[in-house]
């Protein structure tokens, strides 16, 4: 890996690696938070962030695997094996898809539904901490 100079012109201020080692740290502390929480459901982080991406899925309550996998910035093998796992643990079923036969649909059911409402719900305050810390676009 080939680094630059230090004096170059786009060179960044100690106030921009602070700013960033401020967001990394609290984007970590919002994730160790997500750990605990899904551990103490039984869930891995990855199965708790399928249900959420089904259920937060735009227009739909159901998603592909290949959608899920773009989500999850997964591969689809590794996707598909995590649909698996969920369905095993009555979370999700597969189903072909209504309008194109050849396409498998992935949907919740209600033990996952339950799940991924119960765990997002104690998400919140944490999540109001970084709304109120960050003051991102569309979260006003």
């Amino acid at each position: 890996m080939e680094i630059s100079p230090a004096n170059s012109l786009n060179s960044l201020s100690k106030q921009d690696f602070e700013r960033l080692s401020h967001f990394r740290y609290r984007l970590r502390c919002f994730l160790r938070y997500s750990e605990d929480l899904c551990s103490e459901h039984g869930v891995t982080v990855l199965q708790y962030q399928l249900l959420l991406h089904l259920k937060g899925f735009q227009g739909r309550e159901w998603a592909t695997v290949g959608e899920l996998a773009e989500r999850l910035q997964a591969k689809h093998h590794g996707t598909v094996a995590l649909v698996d796992r969920c369905e095993q643990a009555g979370l999700v079923e597969r189903k072909r898809g209504r309008e194109d036969r050849r396409r498998i649909e992935v949907h919740l059911l209600e033990k996952g539904a339950r799940l991924v409402e119960c765990i997002a719900q104690r998400h919140q305050p944490e999540l109001q901490l970084l709304r109120e810390e960050f003051r991102l676009p569309g979260w006003e």
